[in-house]
């Protein structure tokens, strides 16, 4: 059974009885064989302990403990065999890696020597890149040096040669004089000159001056085309009084002048038409309301068509006779510049339709054609008012049919080509005009800023000594630079170049006068190209010929100075060129690069520029600076501008005027001018002393515009009418070019006409708002910067007003109705407002597509 000492715990701790055996005592156990700890687990695992059962022998411990042994050693020896695998495997993984270390060990040395070798080549190849730049820019302005340099001395050459033909013709024409006294001076048989050999091409002879549309680099000499002399056109009539014919007694002189007139060729604008619109001035009484309904319902709208179709605006002007007596200022503007009077009559006449009859048939009986509607009573008797009225406006003679009237006595169309032109219309189709219609536009646009500047009430006092200096740089001798002309925002650059210019052109007939008055940024007349091609158009018209010219945006910048070299050879007088606010030009000093190369001969150029925003590389050119007015010019244009009221200024208001205008933002030309208008305007009703008052407050041009904004809204009598000018003025600012009449009736269905005409009346008057080719714009940038702060709280451009007047031409453009003002707003405002779908569908009509390659 074995003993029990197995049972016995390592340690010597005493086993207690587990059955809880009284009288038992504990006792001790010595230790005959110390088994292994496994063993006796696991013998302990074979069942539960239970003292005084059958204790396993001895040998039967040894037995197991052998048997675990053996297996134990197996697998310490399956276990030794398998590591020491792995460990010679390993060894020879390491072999591996190292001689693989020991390769790209090789490989990074090499490649770190050709890393070397590459970076110190590259090193030597920027270095002589840097030295190759050095010597090409110094090459290249080596180059330009002496290409200004031979410019300087070519041009100097040829004024030279013009100079000695000058004086050969004038001793040839002394000879003949001469000679037809009677008097022989030499035998032209026995000279042996070549000068009396000279031949002259006239009528009839191909002369090829240039060929096609390439521009070639060869030198433009005038001694060349003077000695080889081959003329068509104007050069024909300057070749007439250089041969012998019934013009050989005119002095050279007054043939040039004659010519130099003859040859101011523009673009045809009809004198009827009042900036580009066709007004019809509609005279009513109070029986013919009905009339006047069908005339606006029925045949506005065709007559608006026509004349839209033929690049100009149509215009109703009606006032009620219930409230004309309350517009007789602006009715009287309206008939001077309407263009057509239709006068609606049947019984009875009012005195303010006598009184438009009056202004309009009898103090200027031709200054308007007159389209009678006259409807009698059944017994076609005419009442005395009526009949002494028909006697004053000789209407038998005037009277006729009012679209024959628009298109032949305004539009100035043939009696033939108004059939053909009606069945057009009427067909919904419009006229296409060629690149014509465009450059009309552009032309008439420039002629008006020109004519508003020159009009200007303020006279040339303080003008004279920049008027001396713009004159000596005519007669300046070569090189000439550009004249910078530098002032402060409203400090009368544009009127100095208008009376310039008029000045100029009275006194100097043969001179070729090409001016430019750019307006807001971002508008058309600020786009370079426009700007550029126009110039050129003017320039090729001047000499009959317009061959060549490319139509390639990026030619037209670039030739634009080698057609100026050519022709104003062939020019007898001076040609200038002058351009207002040219910094407001988009990239301006990119496309302008032409200004600083050397100008011919006989050519100058005058630009302005705001001195704030003047780029740097003009500011080296000779300069002429406006200085703010003195007191003296202070008064002189406020009694300019009160000398037209009923107004004028007390010894004490004077004085304090002249206290108020001492700084430089307040002795601005724009400022002093505004400042009349507003304490004369009268809107608001304040005394004159309570408008100066307000006035002396504003210590610059915006708040100055600010306050004449704010006395605009006060004189209109409804809230309507206020938030209809705010409205209005918001979308002209953020309008492409402007607006006309006839689109603001449309966007404001509730605004009568002679709330309109009393509105813009007063915004022209207060220096705001003017009309250009029959839009309606800002005069100055700051008015536009006033719009923008009082409406807009600041903001540069309104995403509502723009998508109000996307909807409006969209509206045209889905009718059909494309006319060259869907094609300048629409493209435009969809590009601003960045929908990128919406301006390509636009683009994809081919009628929006046709006006923008006309442009």
């Amino acid at each position: 059974m074995g003993t029990a000492s197995s049972l016995v715990i390592p340690g010597g701790d005493v086993i207690d009885d587990g059955y809880g055996g009284e009288g038992g005592e504990a006792c001790e156990i010595p230790v005959e064989v110390k088994p292994k700890a496994r063993l006796l687990r696991s013998s302990f695992r074979r069942g539960p302990r239970v003292i005084g059962a059958s204790f396993k022998s001895t040998g039967s411990v040894d037995l197991e403990y052998a048997a675990e042994y053996e297996r134990l050693r197996k697998e310490y020896e399956i276990f030794r065999v398998s590591k020491n695998n792995e460990i010679t495997s390993m060894r020879k993984k390491e072999a591996k890696l190292d001689d693989e270390n020991k390769r790209l060990r090789a490989e990074l040395q090499a490649l770190q020597k050709t890393y070397q070798k590459i970076l110190r080549e590259k090193e030597a190849a920027l270095e002589a890149k840097y030295q190759a730049m050095e010597r090409a820019a110094t090459f290249e302005h080596d180059r330009d040096k002496v290409k200004r340099q031979f410019k300087i001395f070519r041009e100097t050459k040829e004024k030279e040669i013009q100079d000695l033909l000058r004086a050969k013709r004038d001793l040839e024409a002394k000879l003949q004089q001469l000679q037809t006294q009677g008097i022989q001076v030499y035998d032209l048989s026995d000279s042996d000159s070549d000068d009396n050999q000279t031949t002259v091409t006239a009528g009839g002879t191909q002369c090829e001056y240039w060929s096609g549309g390439a521009l070639g680099s060869e030198p433009s000499l005038g001694s060349m085309m003077q000695l080889q002399q081959t003329f068509r056109g104007p050069e024909f009539a300057h070749s007439l009084i250089d041969v012998e014919g019934p013009f050989a007694n005119v002095s050279r002189d007054d043939w040039d002048a004659a010519v130099t007139s003859l040859l101011q060729v523009s673009p045809h604008v009809p004198q009827a038409l009042w900036s580009n619109t066709v007004r019809c001035y509609l005279i009513t009484t109070r029986d013919t309301k009905a009339e006047l309904e069908i005339f606006l319902k029925k045949h506005s709208s065709a007559l608006r068509q026509m004349c839209e179709g033929l690049g100009h605006f149509y215009m109703n002007v009606y006032f009620p006779e219930e409230t004309a007596a309350l517009y007789a200022t602006e009715r009287k503007q309206e008939i001077e510049r309407s263009s057509v009077c239709v006068l609606l009559l049947r019984s009875t006449v009012s005195s303010s339709v006598l009184e438009d009859c009056e202004e309009a048939f009898v103090k200027n009986p031709d200054g308007h054609p007159l389209v009678l509607y006259l409807r009698t009573e059944e017994s076609n008797d005419l009442t005395g008012p009526i009949r002494q009225l028909l006697e004053r406006v000789n209407a038998a003679d005037k009277a006729a049919k009012l679209k024959k009237v628009i298109k032949q006595d305004l539009l100035g169309f043939e009696e033939g080509a108004v059939d053909s032109k009606d069945s057009a219309i009427d067909e919904g189709r419009e006229e296409d005009s060629g690149d014509v219609l465009w450059d009309l536009h552009d032309e008439q646009e420039q002629i008006e800023s020109y004519q508003q500047a020159c009009s200007s009430r303020i006279s040339q006092l303080g003008f004279q000594k920049y008027i001396d200096h713009l004159n000596d740089m005519i007669a300046a001798p070569l090189p000439t630079p550009p004249l910078l002309v530098s002032g402060g925002p409203g400090s009368g650059k544009s009127l100095l170049l208008s009376k310039w210019i008029e000045l100029q052109q009275k006194q100097s007939p043969n001179t070729l006068f090409l001016y430019h008055f750019v307006g807001r940024p971002l508008s058309t007349s600020s786009e370079p190209v426009l700007i550029i091609k126009r110039l050129t158009v003017k320039l090729l018209q001047h000499f009959w010929s317009i061959s060549g010219l490319s139509m390639d945006p990026s030619k037209i910048l670039e030739e634009f100075p080698r057609w100026l070299e050519r022709l104003s050879a062939r020019h007898q007088g001076n040609i200038i060129i002058i351009i207002d606010s040219v910094d407001q030009i988009h990239q301006g000093e990119r496309h302008m690069k032409w200004l600083i190369d050397p100008l011919p001969v006989n050519v100058r150029v005058v630009v302005s520029v705001n001195v704030e925003t003047c780029p740097e590389a003009w500011r080296l050119w000779p300069t002429l600076h406006l200085d703010p007015l003195s007191p003296r010019e202070v008064r002189s244009v406020v009694s300019a501008e009160v000398q037209g009221t009923d107004l004028k200024l007390n010894k004490d208001q004077e004085k304090k005027l002249e206290r108020h205008c001492r700084s430089a933002s307040t002795c601005n030309t724009l400022y002093v001018t505004l400042l009349a208008r507003v304490i004369t305007s009268g809107m608001t009703g304040w005394s004159l002393e309570k408008s100066l008052d307000q006035c002396l407050l504003c210590h610059d041009t915006m708040s100055l515009y600010c306050l004449a904004l704010n006395m605009t809204l006060k004189s209109l009598s409804t809230d309507a009418a206020r938030h209809t000018m705010k409205e209005m003025l918001c979308l002209v600012l953020s309008s492409h070019n402007g607006m006309s009449e006839s689109e603001i009736l449309d966007l404001f269905p509730e605004l009568e006409v002679p709330v309109l005409s009393f509105l813009l009346h007063h915004l022209n008057r207060l220096c705001i708002t003017t009309r250009r080719c029959g839009l309606l714009t800002f005069q100055h940038q700051q008015a536009c910067e006033a719009v923008r702060l009082e409406f807009l709280g600041g903001r540069i451009s309104s995403a509502p007003h723009r998508e109000k007047l996307i909807h409006y031409f969209n509206q045209q453009l889905s009718q059909d109705h494309v006319t060259w003002r869907v094609a300048d707003e629409l493209p435009w405002l969809l590009q601003q407002q960045e929908d990128r779908t919406k301006l390509q569908l636009c683009l994809l009509n081919l009628f929006v597509s046709q006006n923008l390659y006309k442009r």
